[in-house]
């Protein structure tokens, strides 16, 4: 498939993750630099534990590697934004505006992730109050990022992971009660390959306020190996004339911190050879996009 006119306007970028499982000195120059040398324009970095994260160092490696870098946000059962808990809801917000404040000392203007709840499997469906005190709490989130240039980006995740909202039409609904023009969609191929009506429905749905992107295959390895309709997914993507970040994102329980690992199910080594990963999923996506 031939490249599409969009090409030159979009930046593919890959998660930290694929090359590291830290974001120490060490770990994040290894990441940076095997990011650059696979071509990518921009690094996803998890900023789950801001405390870890040095803004000061990460603006350094980026320059040094020519990458711009975008922040990945994720809540736990103690820092739930969703939690009929407030003292978990403070700690969330806490840990979002530490989140924002490292992204934006690096110089970077993205956050993404799950950022409306915790990630975890849930034994009910969230209640009326669960569903408003996430409102309410991303509202603060996305006052406090506007007046630092940062716009946030809601993962829609299938339904082991969040009881909130599983598909991007539910996201959309989800969108228009929190009311910010900072806040958009961030849609991601594995998951939407649980929960949607196919690879096309739900990026016609967000539309103009699909704001972030995530290439995953459906067992989180190499792309095309799996089972997801990437050309329809692409496809879809080029109908709404998409521009923003499209970031790959493979795991595996050889790279990956261990408490990672359990948190998101990665039971097997899918891969082992990061650079060989991340060159041919760069070269698979530029094929289609």
């Amino acid at each position: 498939m031939a490249d599409s006119e969009n090409s030159t306007d979009v930046q593919f970028g890959g998660h930290s993750l694929v090359w590291a499982g830290d974001w120490s000195p060490e770990s994040a120059r290894f990441a940076a630099s095997s990011a650059s040398r696979a071509g990518y324009n921009f690094i996803e970095i998890l900023v789950a534990e801001p405390e870890k994260v040095d803004p000061v160092m990460t603006k350094d490696l980026l320059e040094e590697f020519n990458l711009t870098a975008t922040g990945c946000l994720v809540f736990n059962g103690d820092t739930d934004i969703s939690s009929t808990d407030t003292s978990k809801v403070d700690a969330g917000l806490d840990r979002g505006r530490r989140a924002i404040d490292v992204v934006a000392a690096w110089g970077g203007t993205i956050i993404d992730g799950p950022i409306t709840a915790s990630l975890q499997p849930f034994e009910q469906p969230a209640s009326k109050e669960n569903r408003q005190n996430s409102v309410n709490a991303l509202r603060d989130m996305a006052d406090y990022a506007a007046d630092k240039g940062v716009s946030l980006n809601m993962e829609i995740v299938n339904r082991y992971e969040s009881n909130l909202m599983n598909t991007a039409k539910e996201g959309m609904v989800y969108l228009e009660e929190v009311d910010r023009p900072n806040v958009f969609i961030h849609l991601d191929t594995y998951h939407m390959n649980i929960e949607e009506d196919g690879m096309v429905e739900g990026v016609l749905a967000a539309g103009d306020r699909l704001g972030y992107v995530h290439v995953g295959e459906s067992h989180r390895g190499y792309l095309g190996t799996g089972n997801v309709d990437f050309d329809a997914f692409f496809g879809a993507l080029k109908q709404i004339n998409y521009t923003g970040p499209i970031a790959f994102e493979s795991f595996s329980s050889a790279v990956v911190d261990p408490a990672l690992s359990d948190a998101l199910r990665i039971w097997r080594n899918l891969w082992t050879d990061s650079d060989d990963l991340a060159t041919k999923a760069l070269a698979y996506m530029k094929e289609r996009y």
